[in-house]
């Protein structure tokens, strides 16, 4: 659904009958945002400090499969406390709360055999009712070949159970692997969600390059001479294998990668993308609240415009002190949502709240990220009108990479409305599009849609 904001323009009494409409949420766009939140961070980041008006979804972090078919609820802290909590918290705000139950290597091999399968999934979705979520997403990773079927037998079992109570709970899952294994299912699900992140490594034949970039910019490995990985040839992947787009979410990454040392030339170690080396650097993870509090400073800052991503560049004494650090940040965030939304995908979706929240900062300034799609997901704001002879500026604030288009009539009640632009890139400023002889007429209406 596009996004429209009407401007009403009546001769000279115009302001106050704009502020008023501006409030009023017409048509947002149904983008969802879906955010992981782990079991083991509600110590330090209690439900009662989500914002979930950010998001429609929280995907609670997680239930491991034993071998055996049972569910173990302790080891990421998933306590019948954190479960009340989280559930009653995003009730409240009304927003859905969907179990968890996998996770990196865990054991659905065992746990989905013929022997386990179908006291598997009795006990996960009693606890989805027990517990009071409101569905179940499935982290089966790695999906390797030699397991389709069993997933498919899985996933369809699973579907027919939870389509017998009513209301309806929501099934989703999080991929990387099997495109058209998932476009055989994707009638099953509610939402798939890519994890467009982990996208690079100290491999043998590699280079240094992102945690999560939107695009690869054209790069290819010198090894190889293939493309670099990215959000979009990982999008591209699954709806060429038939997934339609809007069953589809890209991942936002609140963490990074650091980069450290390695051999590049004698003097220097890795401090930036695309570097060969000749030894490898060691390569470790960072929250995005670890990387701000330790590591950012505004002079190693660095934005990578053709593969939209965030970086840090430390180039001290000594290659093993160098550092390359990859990381999303606002700029990065936005740009995915407006990527989301241009390519008409179903959404976006968080790993995870916990890793971006500054319990260190003052209140208002805790949840940068989750601010920075907040505001990515609302509609564009009016931040100035003004006049010049016969001619009207309409200023808007913009999401960086989303896509609008300026429309008007003389009629508000008309469905019948003039293009004034279209295709205006944004770059997160204001943007100003100007109506030429706008107040030859009596009155004049205007509004902003994106994507166009």
């Amino acid at each position: 659904m596009d996004r429209v904001v009407p401007i009403i323009l009546r001769s000279g009494r115009i302001f106050w009958l704009i502020l008023v409409l501006l409030v009023c949420p017409l048509a947002r766009a149904e983008l969802w945002s879906t955010a992981y939140y782990p079991g083991y961070r509600q110590s330090a980041m209690p439900a009662s400090k989500v914002d979930f008006t950010a998001l429609t979804h929280v995907i609670h972090f997680a239930l491991l499969p034993n071998t055996d078919g049972t569910l173990d609820s302790s080891a990421n802290s998933v306590t019948l406390a954190n479960s009340s909590d989280l559930v009653a918290k995003a009730h409240s705000a009304g927003k859905k709360v969907l179990i968890c139950v996998g996770g990196a290597g865990s054991s659905f091999v065992t746990a989905t055999s013929g022997t386990n399968m179908t006291k598997f999934t009795t006990n996960l979705v009693n606890f989805m009712v027990a517990r009071g979520y409101d569905g179940i997403d499935i982290d089966w990773e790695p999906i390797d070949s030699a397991d389709t079927n069993q997933f498919a037998i899985f996933i369809n079992g699973l579907r027919t159970r939870l389509n017998t109570i009513t209301p309806r709970p929501l099934l989703c899952a999080a991929v990387a692997w099997q495109p058209s294994l998932i476009a055989s299912l994707q009638n099953q699900f509610d939402q798939i969600n890519i994890m467009t992140y982990d996208m690079s490594g100290t491999w043998s034949g590699w280079v240094s390059w992102y945690n999560a970039p939107l695009y690869d910019g054209g790069y290819r490995f010198p090894s190889t001479g293939g493309l670099v990985p990215s959000t979009q040839s990982m999008v591209n992947t699954f709806t060429n294998a038939g997934v339609s787009p809007q069953k589809l979410g890209i991942g936002l990454a609140f963490y990074g990668k650091i980069w450290s040392g390695g051999v590049v030339n004698t003097t220097n170690g890795i401090t930036g993308p695309r570097q060969s080396w000749s030894t490898a650097p060691t390569l470790t993870t960072a929250s995005f609240d670890s990387i701000m509090t330790t590591y950012y400073q505004s002079n190693l800052y660095h934005w990578d415009t053709n593969a939209q991503s965030a970086y840090l560049g430390l180039d001290n004494a000594g290659s093993s002190n160098d550092k390359f650090i990859s990381y999303d940040d606002e700029h990065a965030c936005q740009a995915k949502v407006s990527f989301a939304r241009n390519r008409r995908l179903g959404g976006i979706m968080i790993w995870e709240l916990g890793e971006g929240y500054r319990a260190s900062q003052p209140v208002g300034q805790r949840d940068p990220l989750l601010q920075a799609v907040k505001q990515a997901l609302a509609p564009p704001r009016l931040t100035g009108i003004t006049r010049t002879n016969q001619n009207i500026q309409v200023s808007f604030n913009s999401m960086p990479l989303a896509l609008y288009r300026v429309q008007w009539n003389a009629n508000f009640g008309s469905t019948n409305w003039s293009t004034l632009t279209t295709n205006i890139v944004g770059d997160g400023g204001t943007l100003q599009v100007t109506d030429t002889n706008a107040l030859l007429q009596a009155r004049r209406f205007y509004r902003v849609q994106t994507p166009p």
